[in-house]
């Protein structure tokens, strides 16, 4: 009786606080918020190569364009969490996830270069908005229900992400990019005219620091909850420049130093996505197993060990193997660091680990280009495991400074 009564106190929205088939509810109203924002993203990034020629942007041009999108992500991930902290996570998520869905129409109706930068920064503001505001409601729902369900919304991301590449894969070819675009904002407006509602009529948790258990248990002051809090953004950040590296350069690695054929060597990070979905779906019970410590360590060595057999491999099935148990390996180091952050400062938390994974998604690919210039790519992409196996030493080095429970 004591943990119901904590459970229904830990939800405002009725006279005895939410109950169980509110937080299922909520639950499933805050997964197809991640699908969605992952469904979006991958169907705006499929149609990059059409809308290159439509707006007659060259290489560096379209790279200049694109910064738009990292720009607009990290402002707007630093400005977030204050935002969470006035209206409630749930209000922004909705918001943001109708600008969003707007915002995704825009690029196809652009025709300069300089038109498509100015656009993609206000899609990039609705993405990093919505990751930051769904990851914060994400963080007091699994407070409120107790079960460290946080890689299952991840795992909604990287099946709407699939999903939405698949699809538009499927219409590259004859659906032009403005209907396409403008598609995705019908079936965005829809789906947050669904789901939406179920988040307006229950407000979020209050934030950890809020409530005297919480306060009780976070270490050393707020001081030194920032100091962790960026402490799990760094984890982050190693796990993001993984993700970035291999989009980008897998491939690359597979066809020019394995010599493997274009159709191959594409499946590559197509692999690495479906391993990170899989242990992203069985992160919850993983974390239950092995506690968020055991889980982050393990998961770093699995994907140092992995990437490095995937860079250095001589055969392209080694390599293919090495790329699959990387994601593996990584799929669940992300999720529990920005919820972690979460516990310990409420939705600011999020913003700072989500900002500074972010940040290592942009840092991956160029770094990899430099240090293929200089040495190899092989030898760049071993950083991914350098960073990897990092991640698991900061997370067991971090282990005693956590709040009693963390694991």
């Amino acid at each position: 009786m004591p943990l119901l009564n904590k459970v229904r106190t830990a939800v405002p929205g009725g006279p005895g606080g939410d109950t169980a088939p509110s937080l299922s509810r909520l639950r499933s109203a805050l997964t197809l918020f991640f699908a969605l924002d992952g469904f979006l993203f991958a169907g705006w990034v499929v149609r990059i190569p059409a809308i290159k020629q439509q707006t007659g942007a060259s290489a560096s041009d379209l790279g200049l364009a694109l910064l738009g999108v990292s720009a607009g992500a990290v402002v707007t991930m630093t400005l977030t969490g204050r935002l969470c902290r006035r209206h409630g996570s749930h209000a922004v998520t909705v918001a943001t996830a109708v600008l969003l869905s707007l915002s995704i129409a825009l690029p196809a109706l652009t025709r300069s270069p300089l038109a498509l930068g100015l656009v993609l920064l206000v899609f990039g503001a609705a993405y990093g908005g919505i990751n930051v505001a769904m990851n914060s409601a994400a963080v007091d729902l699994v407070a409120a229900l107790r079960r460290p369900v946080m890689p299952s919304f991840h795992a909604a991301f990287s099946l709407g992400g699939m999903l939405g590449a698949g699809l538009g894969g499927l219409v590259a070819g004859s659906v032009s990019p403005t209907a396409h675009l403008l598609g995705l904002t019908v079936v965005g407006l829809l789906l947050t005219a669904a789901a939406g509602p179920v988040l307006l009529r229950h407000p979020s948790p209050a934030p950890p620091e809020a409530s005297p258990a919480a306060s009780g248990d976070r270490p050393r002051g707020k001081a030194g909850a920032r100091g962790l809090v960026v402490v799990f953004g760094v984890i982050a950040l190693c796990t993001a420049y993984g993700e970035g590296a291999l989009a980008d350069w897998g491939a690359l690695h597979l066809e020019q130093d394995l010599h493997a054929h274009p159709g191959i060597a594409a499946a590559g990070y197509s692999l690495f996505a479906l391993t990170m979905t899989a242990g992203r779906l069985s992160g919850t019970v993983l974390l239950e197993r092995l506690g968020q410590t055991r889980t982050l360590v393990a998961g770093g060595a699995t994907a140092a060990a992995g990437m490095l057999l995937g860079a250095l491999a001589p055969s392209v099935w080694a390599a293919l193997l090495g790329f699959a148990v990387t994601g593996l390996g990584l799929a669940n180091i992300f999720p529990v660091a920005v919820a972690r952050a979460g516990a310990l400062a409420g939705p600011s938390g999020v913003a700072t680990a989500s900002t500074l994974g972010y940040g290592g998604m942009l840092l991956g690919p160029p770094s990899i280009g430099f240090l293929a210039d200089w040495f190899s790519l092989p030898v760049a992409l071993t950083t991914v495991a350098v960073l990897a196996a990092g991640a698991a030493v900061i997370g067991y080095a971090a282990r005693n400074a956590q709040a009693p429970t963390a694991d």
